[in-house]
């Protein structure tokens, strides 16, 4: 599959179907954008000169936004490049990404910052900036969390480094809560968790292999959101996988408002039993659990208990997912597959377009405080054209990234991209 890029010249998008995501409404328009910006949400005049798409039977919607991106550049370009990942985003419908810290060097000072913003300028889609809580992500001395939030980082964390020591958490929490932005801590006990990679039950003892209980993401939640609290700091919650872990957190946001939390495709659709082939492919942190799990996941976004879905797009070297299940690394790549896979997963669970779109726009817009893409005459034309009743099966060919550790080979979507407008150019998928 390629990827088609043209110049956003003078197109019309008739008869579309646009979603609003602040009414949470969809209604029918015929987009007029002239030199990447729309000029008219009705257009009715002449369009012989003008490039039409039908989109009759297609739903527009601003374009997705990713809360947590890992890339390779700098250090390790040849797993993802910013360029492999912009076009990775593109085919899953992310006009926005948001960059972890855990580059070569890392992002933890203002230097490094400054020279990602001019390395990133030119990048097919927007690449916002996460910075690093700990100088290198040792974990033991802050980053310069002050002057990288001045210059405009989203959120800070250590990425999928755990920040075990409290102190620490306490001050890097004082500290983004004085420019208010969010904190996140990978929520794993890693002395409880003992480097396992299945949910602790029957099915992993039966199977023999190393398990990690929910517990030892709970406890880290509740520590994590207890020192927010006490300073009055914003926590996010990543990558919540249990029911357990939705329970408390429920909890605590009827206590405390500066809680926000997300959650992987990968938890809500897929569970313990992928590992019954030993397949590495399906290894990641936190561990895949229960469909019961699962199931609870999916209430969690129902009721607002998580605010959103993110990719967690973790590319890796083919050999460290090649090896076998105890020696291989933890990630899986997510940009491409995120948005059809949760379309089917969650329309299954009687989730509307409009409440699942929410999901990758507006609800994450607000976890770090971006700017949403509206889509209304005077914007910039940043948005995407779907096809949200399309069934089809994701193959190796619709990855983009330069990694190919995807767990969604040979599951079933629904739901296409069809275009994304962004940056003055329309891109299309061959």
């Amino acid at each position: 599959m390629s990827l088609i890029s043209n110049k956003l010249d003078k197109y019309l998008l008739k008869n579309a179907k646009v979603y609003h995501p602040e009414s949470k409404k969809i209604k029918r328009a015929s987009l007029l954008i002239i030199d990447g910006d729309i000029k008219d949400m009705n257009y009715q005049g002449d369009s012989s000169d003008i490039e039409t798409i039908d989109c009759s039977s297609f739903v527009i919607s601003p374009g997705f936004i990713d809360l947590r991106t890992h890339l390779g550049e700098p250090g390790n370009e040849d797993i993802e490049s910013i360029c492999s990942v912009s076009r990775a985003a593109l085919a899953g419908g992310y006009t926005r990404i948001c960059m972890l810290p855990d580059t070569n060097p890392c992002i933890d000072s203002l230097d490094l910052v400054c020279y990602m913003k001019n390395r990133i300028k030119e990048s097919l889609i927007n690449i916002e900036l996460i910075g690093a809580a700990t100088k290198n992500l040792n974990g033991t001395e802050i980053s310069e969390i002050g002057l990288m939030s001045k210059k405009g980082v989203v959120a800070i964390s250590d990425a999928h480094k755990i920040l075990k020591n409290t102190q620490l958490i306490r001050n890097v929490l004082e500290y983004t809560s004085m420019f208010n932005i969010p904190y996140f801590n990978h929520t794993e006990d890693y002395d409880l968790s003992s480097n396992g990679f299945t949910h602790e039950s029957k099915f992993s003892t039966e199977m023999g292999l190393p398990a990690n209980p929910y517990i030892s993401e709970t406890i880290a939640i509740y520590q994590n959101i207890e020192i927010a609290k006490y300073v009055g700091g914003r926590i996010h919650i990543p990558n919540v996988s249990s029911e357990k872990s939705v329970d408390l957190i429920k909890f605590f946001k009827n206590k405390y408002s500066k809680i926000s939390a997300d959650v992987s495709p990968n938890h809500l659709g897929l569970n313990q039993e992928e590992f019954v082939d030993f397949d590495a492919v399906f290894k990641i942190s936190p561990p895949l659990r229960s469909e019961k799990d699962s199931l609870g996941l999916i209430e969690g976004l129902r009721d607002g208990t998580i605010d959103c879905i993110v990719s967690d797009h973790f590319p890796r070297a083919s050999e460290s997912k090649e090896s076998d299940l105890l020696n291989s690394k933890h990630g899986v790549i997510g940009l491409e597959s995120a948005f059809p896979f949760c379309n089917k997963i969650l329309s299954e669970n009687n989730f509307k377009i409009e409440e699942i779109l929410g999901l990758f726009t507006l609800n994450p817009s607000k976890v770090y405080n971006l700017e949403l893409d509206s889509i209304k005459a005077g914007r910039p034309a940043n948005f995407n054209v779907i096809d949200t009743n399309e069934k089809w099966v994701f193959k190796e060919e619709n990855i983009f990234s330069k990694s190919k550790n995807s767990p969604m080979i040979g599951k079933s979507m629904k739901g296409k991209i069809k275009y994304v407008l962004c940056k003055n150019k329309i891109h299309s998928f061959d």
